[in-house]
């Protein structure tokens, strides 16, 4: 969308890599900003995106037109959207500024729970990669929260910066270990088995932290991009944590991810 995401229709690319290189794949069109992305976990050709409208929709690679499906409840910009990786649920959670967290089965045209405790607006939501049916979400409130999609509430709130969370992130290797990226430029790490002190604090970034990801392939790698054009790669383990801090772009760096299947690839 224009204006950083403020005005403007969003579009959404799909990419392929080829011997040529990077190949625009498909295209699709909405009518406002589109926020995140996410994969569908048991079809290779869908995915879902969240956009400036409050919506969720559900596109198919493998149609020209869509969306499939548009879930419409949010009541501000659905700002985060991520679709479970445990084996035995088909469940996506989506953030969004209206505060709320809201559980979706793709099947079911309604939302199957509303999540409620933020008392800012929501920038990450994601689920464990190990424990299912459970979430965390960062928060302009400055606080990460866990949640269990079968119990009532909150489970854990977490006060882990004194400043607007905008990302957060669980490790591959160690289901109590998250990271947090905030706009106070730092890095933190919670283990949720002791939340007083965080685990680890990486500094460096000269502007406030857009996203972090965890690596999947080490278990004490992570990356990170920031509103200072940088992304950082660290290893939280090392005395000196800052491995590479690459200079490519030219604007805010919004979003990175690590690619499953290419072991050197972002």
């Amino acid at each position: 969308a224009q204006y950083y995401g403020i005005a403007g229709c969003g579009t959404l690319a799909v990419l392929e890599q080829n011997e040529a290189g990077i190949v625009l794949l498909r295209s699709f069109d909405w009518n406002d900003g589109l926020f995140d992305v996410t994969w569908s976990e048991n079809n290779e050709h869908v995915l879902i995106t969240s956009s400036g409208d409050g919506s969720l929709q559900i596109w198919d690679t493998a149609k020209t037109k869509g969306p499939l499906q548009v879930y419409k409840e949010h009541t501000q910009e659905a700002y985060s959207v991520d679709w479970s990786q445990t084996r035995g649920e088909q469940l996506v959670v989506s953030g969004s500024w209206d505060q709320t967290a809201k559980l979706w089965d793709p099947a079911v045209g309604k939302s199957l729970r509303t999540f409620k405790g933020h008392e800012g607006v929501i920038y990450s939501t994601i689920w464990s990669p190990h424990i299912p049916g459970c979430f965390a979400s960062a928060s302009g409130d400055q606080t990460l929260r866990v949640w269990d999609v079968k119990a009532p509430g909150v489970k854990l709130v977490i006060p882990a910066h004194q400043a607007e969370i905008l990302s957060c992130d669980w490790c591959k290797y160690d289901e109590n270990l998250l990271v947090t990226g905030a706009v106070d430029c730092s890095l933190k790490g919670w283990d949720l088995r002791n939340i007083r002190q965080p685990v680890f604090i990486l500094l460096g970034h000269t502007y406030a932290i857009r996203r972090v990801k965890f690596s999947p392939f080490h278990a004490n790698l992570l990356a990170s991009c920031s509103y200072d054009f940088t992304v950082r790669f660290w290893d939280f383990s090392n005395p000196n944590p800052l491995l590479e801090t690459v200079e490519h772009h030219t604007e805010f760096t919004c979003g990175l991810d690590l690619s499953l299947h290419n072991c050197g690839q972002v």
